[in-house]
């Protein structure tokens, strides 16, 4: 590492995959299909939600709000990779890698536990069906979602803050794509075991406990699908739930394998490749799973664009 005479340098050297051009070529190509498919995706679930009175409800609600955060959590990075793996210059200013530091953290805690609270909607909607709409009223929704919000950005300012505050030593470069946490900590000089230790708590709260939490719900809804008499009702209850559950493994996986380690411990790829998991592959393809493994989505979605050519005719 390349020290300076600074504690905090103006810029970070990225290092990302530099010494293999072939796989900074690949990803690029890969990055630049799927930002724009991210984008379109979830822009389109917002917009039927929006155009489509039928989906005015409650769960739909909550897959808009997980599809404005993906929209954010790709955009807080993608774009940096993008100009990073096509150009040799592979660097980000101090204050660029800070806001990036915290947005791309606010969207990942704030997404831990919005998947958690699709999880208990999806138990009242199941395990409670007559009293579904008095307990998920509108007022109710909106104060879970804007909680959920409050504690991911609590959560991201507070620990990012905290990890900007560790003196590098005028180390400036970083074994990563994009600025994050663990990397931070890694590269930090001095005693940081407080950090490390610091960092894995408040990940118990904040990937650990939503997933017990995840679990215990689908644990019941299991039970309650198998007292619902109609095969139909049993197989429309699995297609909304294996939906949400697919989502769920696909984003808490990496991401609990990338924080409840200690940074120390992480070998030299995996940040990179889980990065680009949670922050890329999961919100390109949340979307589509919800899309194709969901009819009333399907639906909303051909009267939209049926209406669309109509309009237009």
């Amino acid at each position: 590492m390349a020290p300076i005479n600074e504690s905090h340098p103006e810029e970070f050297i990225l290092l990302g995959f530099a010494d293999r051009s072939w796989m900074e070529l690949s990803l690029f190509i890969v990055l630049l299909i799927m930002y724009p498919m991210a984008l379109v995706g979830n822009i389109t679930i917002i917009l039927v939600y929006k155009l489509d009175p039928c989906l005015h409800s409650p769960m739909y609600f909550f897959l808009t709000n997980l599809s404005f955060l993906d929209i954010c959590y790709t955009t807080s990075i993608v774009p940096q990779m993008l100009f990073n793996l096509g150009s040799s210059k592979k660097t980000i200013s101090y204050m660029g890698c800070a806001l990036q530091l915290y947005f791309f953290h606010i969207m990942g805690g704030t997404e831990c536990l919005l998947l958690a609270l699709m999880s208990f909607d999806r138990y009242v909607a199941i395990g409670k069906p007559l009293h579904y709409t008095l307990i998920m009223n509108q007022r109710t929704c909106i104060l879970l979602v804007s909680t959920v919000w409050l504690s991911g950005i609590t959560y991201a300012v507070s620990e990012a803050t905290v990890t900007l505050q560790l003196p590098l030593c005028g180390l400036n470069k970083l074994d990563h794509l994009v600025c994050e946490i663990p990397v931070l900590i890694k590269t930090a000089c001095g005693e940081k075991e407080a950090n490390e230790l610091t960092l894995s708590v408040v990940c118990i709260f904040v990937l650990a406990v939503p997933l017990c939490l995840i679990l215990a719900s689908y644990a019941s809804i299991g039970h309650a699908v198998y007292k619902i008499k109609t095969s139909e009702g049993r197989k429309k209850a699995f297609g909304t739930c294996s939906s949400h559950l697919i989502i769920v493994f696909l984003f808490y996986g990496p991401a609990i394998s990338m924080y409840l380690q200690p940074p120390s411990t992480i070998s030299r790829d995996q940040p990179k490749f889980m990065a680009l998991f949670y922050g890329v592959v999961t919100p390109t393809f949340n979307p589509f799973i919800y899309t194709l493994r969901n009819k009333d989505v399907k639906g909303a979605l051909g009267n939209v664009v049926r209406n669309i050519f109509s309009s237009k005719s």
